[in-house]
């Protein structure tokens, strides 16, 4: 997607999610899920590694080695 069909797409989740349905946003864009998410699930190799507000999952030790340091966290 562009950076446009992005904005869209965010802004039609964040809408969705303004009336009161739970959305479940399975997404690799960091940018796009730490914009719309209250909640995030971080799964490393099939098992969850964390969970929390955007700001918590940012600063998590784990999520940070996993997905940013390349490593095995387990």
């Amino acid at each position: 997607m562009n950076s446009t069909e992005k904005d869209e797409l965010s802004g039609m989740i964040k809408s969705i999610r303004n009336m009161g349905i739970t959305v479940l946003l399975v997404e690799h864009n960091m940018k796009l899920v730490m914009g719309v998410c209250d909640r995030i699930c971080v799964l490393n190799f099939g098992e969850k590694l964390a969970e929390g507000t955007p700001e918590y999952i940012q600063s998590h030790e784990g999520v940070i080695a996993a997905y940013l340091g390349g490593g095995d966290v387990g």
